[in-house]
């Protein structure tokens, strides 16, 4: 096995760990019924999400390791597109979700009760906006790395 081969290896179970878990972050907490529920959803998220972290931050190393080891593929339009589009869902964490996530942490602490409040629907409403947003960024990023159309 190659050094290129090996670290294609790593990417693409990178892309497992870190991808995988993230499409159904939004998931895991849109169907709680109760505060209760809402609170052990987010503790699940927050333990998914290192997945997440680690898998993501592994993708981008390999990513430009393979470029580094085939300077050739940044010519390729379908990897620099990919690389491109990665760092814009990156950079969606602490522009985008991280904010919208505050209001609903407030929430989850300080709300008395087990009825979910409507504040809460209308931040989760709107970080689950962003979340999409950025899981349809990463579904692109996997199409083109299995296409290269370009």
């Amino acid at each position: 096995m190659t050094l290129y081969k090996f670290i294609l290896l790593i990417h693409i179970f990178s892309a497992i760990i870190g991808l995988g878990p993230g499409f159904v972050l939004t998931y895991i907490a849109m169907h709680a019924k109760t505060m209760t529920e809402l609170r052990h959803a987010y503790y699940i998220r927050k333990k998914v999400h290192i997945f997440v972290t680690v898998g993501g931050t592994l993708l981008l190393v390999t990513g430009v390791i393979m470029g580094i080891l085939r300077p050739g593929l940044f010519t390729e339009i379908w990897f620099t597109l990919s690389l491109i589009l990665y760092l814009i869902a990156l950079a969606l964490a602490p522009l985008l979700l991280i904010s919208r996530t505050k209001p609903i942490k407030r929430i989850l602490k300080d709300h008395k009760g087990d009825d979910i409040p409507e504040a809460y629907n209308v931040a989760a409403k709107e970080l689950f906006f962003y979340e999409h947003l950025t899981n349809a960024i990463l579904a692109l990023i996997i199409v083109l790395m299995i296409l290269k159309p370009f």
